[in-house]
């Protein structure tokens, strides 16, 4: 799949659900959840145990059905792992150039972490096809939009405090994609295998998406 496509079902799909440290024998039962409930783009996060191994896993078993990324990488070493593995696409929580560049190499999109209007043109120029704000929360929709206005251009994920509650006003605002972690994948639900529960936020994560 080329790298314009995959960043057209991440803004078409528009939820991007980080897996963050899910241990290995609830992860197929998050997924399923995650799925069931409407969930088409993945994030496993690099610093999670078994995060390649995951990764492989997913691209065997979901295939087309699913987008997988690789989340939280921080080199450009760790991105080549990451795209060997299966990874689709690449997140990391700052600006780092040669990530960007190493995705690029592989035909992979990058969505590089970044806060100010200059580290988000900085990330667009060097070659990332959406950037990703974080964190979004103590930001604000309205920041969204002032930074758009110069910028519109530039497709934004807003990651880290994103809710139910707030997500149509970022949307308002022009957010393109929402990294979700926490909020989505509710951690006691995953420590007591409450599957249900995380299948019905991502339903209604899904629909608060759209309106």
């Amino acid at each position: 799949m080329y790298k314009y496509e995959i960043l057209n079902r991440l803004i078409e799909n528009g939820i991007v659900a980080i897996m963050r440290r899910v241990d290995k024998d609830r992860f197929d039962g998050v997924l399923k959840a995650l799925t069931d409930g409407g969930i088409k783009c993945v994030e496993v996060t690099a610093d999670s145990d078994g995060a390649f191994e995951f990764i492989r896993d997913m691209a065997s078993m979901y295939g087309d059905r699913l987008c997988i990324g690789a989340g939280t990488i921080l080199d450009p070493e760790t991105c080549r792992i990451a795209i060997i593995s299966g990874a689709q696409y690449i997140v990391t929580p700052t600006l780092n150039i040669d990530v960007i560049k190493t995705a690029n190499r592989y035909g992979k999109p990058c969505i590089p972490g970044a806060m100010t209007p200059t580290e988000i043109l900085t990330a667009y120029e060097n070659g990332a096809e959406m950037v990703k704000v974080f964190p979004a929360g103590s930001l604000g929709p309205s920041y969204f939009k002032e930074v758009l206005g110069p910028l519109s251009h530039i497709p934004l994920m807003a990651t880290g405090g994103v809710t139910i509650d707030n997500i149509s006003e970022f949307k308002k605002a022009g957010v393109k994609a929402f990294g979700i972690g926490s909020a989505l994948i509710d951690r006691e639900a995953v420590r007591v295998g409450d599957f249900d529960k995380i299948e019905d936020i991502a339903r209604k994560f899904v629909e608060a998406c759209v309106l």
